[in-house]
Protein backbone atom coordinates (compact mmCIF):
# COMPACT_ATOMS: atom_id res chain seq x y z
CA UNK A 1 0.00 0.00 0.00
CA UNK A 2 2.93 2.59 -0.25
CA UNK A 3 3.87 2.32 -4.00
CA UNK A 4 0.50 1.38 -5.31
CA UNK A 5 -1.49 4.14 -4.91
CA UNK A 6 1.70 5.84 -6.34
CA UNK A 7 2.87 4.19 -8.99
CA UNK A 8 0.67 1.23 -10.32
CA UNK A 9 -1.10 2.52 -12.73
CA UNK A 10 1.68 5.01 -14.37
CA UNK A 11 3.78 1.89 -14.08
CA UNK A 12 1.99 -0.24 -16.15
CA UNK A 13 0.96 2.37 -18.48
CA UNK A 14 4.93 2.90 -19.39
CA UNK A 15 5.88 -0.59 -19.52
CA UNK A 16 3.15 -0.63 -22.78
CA UNK A 17 4.06 2.43 -24.18
CA UNK A 18 7.42 1.40 -24.01
CA UNK A 19 7.10 -1.76 -25.17
CA UNK A 20 4.56 -1.21 -28.00
CA UNK A 21 2.75 -4.19 -26.54
CA UNK A 22 -0.54 -4.62 -24.69
CA UNK A 23 0.68 -4.90 -21.07
CA UNK A 24 -1.17 -6.20 -17.92
CA UNK A 25 -0.16 -6.94 -14.06
CA UNK A 26 -1.69 -8.79 -12.11
CA UNK A 27 -2.40 -8.29 -8.13
CA UNK A 28 -3.99 -10.33 -5.34
CA UNK A 29 -7.10 -8.82 -3.98
CA UNK A 30 -6.79 -6.28 -0.44
CA UNK A 31 -7.30 -8.17 2.48
CA UNK A 32 -6.94 -5.56 5.31
CA UNK A 33 -5.08 -6.87 8.27
CA UNK A 34 -2.77 -9.69 6.93
CA UNK A 35 0.37 -9.35 6.70
CA UNK A 36 0.44 -7.96 3.24
CA UNK A 37 -1.77 -5.53 1.85
CA UNK A 38 -2.36 -5.49 -1.37
CA UNK A 39 -3.06 -2.57 -3.73
CA UNK A 40 -4.93 -4.58 -5.92
CA UNK A 41 -6.05 -3.11 -8.96
CA UNK A 42 -5.06 -6.00 -11.96
CA UNK A 43 -4.69 -4.11 -15.50
CA UNK A 44 -4.78 -4.10 -18.49
CA UNK A 45 -3.31 -1.74 -20.77
CA UNK A 46 -2.97 -1.17 -24.60
CA UNK A 47 0.06 -0.11 -26.35
CA UNK A 48 -0.87 3.74 -26.29
CA UNK A 49 -1.27 3.38 -22.80
CA UNK A 50 -4.94 3.67 -22.84
CA UNK A 51 -6.11 1.54 -19.61
CA UNK A 52 -8.87 -1.07 -21.10
CA UNK A 53 -10.13 -2.55 -18.17
CA UNK A 54 -9.28 -2.44 -14.39
CA UNK A 55 -10.24 -4.08 -11.30
CA UNK A 56 -11.07 -2.72 -8.19
CA UNK A 57 -9.42 -4.09 -4.80
CA UNK A 58 -11.33 -6.73 -3.65
CA UNK A 59 -11.29 -10.37 -5.51
CA UNK A 60 -12.52 -10.05 -9.44
CA UNK A 61 -12.26 -11.27 -12.66
CA UNK A 62 -11.81 -8.82 -15.35
CA UNK A 63 -11.60 -9.47 -19.26
CA UNK A 64 -10.72 -7.01 -22.34
CA UNK A 65 -10.12 -7.05 -25.52
CA UNK A 66 -6.42 -7.60 -27.40
CA UNK A 67 -6.78 -5.91 -30.70
CA UNK A 68 -3.46 -6.72 -32.96
CA UNK A 69 -4.00 -4.25 -35.09
CA UNK A 70 -4.17 -1.40 -32.21
CA UNK A 71 -0.27 -2.89 -31.94
CA UNK A 72 0.39 -2.89 -35.69
CA UNK A 73 -1.07 0.56 -36.07
CA UNK A 74 1.38 1.93 -33.26
CA UNK A 75 4.54 0.22 -34.57
CA UNK A 76 3.66 1.69 -37.62
CA UNK A 77 3.62 5.45 -36.40
CA UNK A 78 6.29 4.74 -33.74
CA UNK A 79 8.83 2.69 -35.50
CA UNK A 80 11.36 2.45 -32.50
CA UNK A 81 12.73 -1.10 -33.95
CA UNK A 82 13.50 0.27 -37.45
CA UNK A 83 15.74 2.99 -35.88
CA UNK A 84 18.07 0.90 -34.73
CA UNK A 85 21.90 2.14 -35.03
CA UNK A 86 23.62 -0.83 -35.61
CA UNK A 87 26.58 0.83 -36.33
CA UNK A 88 26.81 1.97 -32.99
CA UNK A 89 26.10 -1.17 -30.94
CA UNK A 90 25.77 -4.80 -31.25
CA UNK A 91 22.59 -6.51 -31.11
CA UNK A 92 23.91 -9.78 -31.19
CA UNK A 93 24.25 -11.86 -28.12
CA UNK A 94 27.97 -13.51 -28.14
Amino acid sequence: MTTGPLHWELLQRARAVDNQLYFSMISPARVEGSGYVAYGHSMLVDPWGKIIVSAQTGEEIIYGDVDLEVVKNMRQQIPVLTQLRKDLYDTVKK
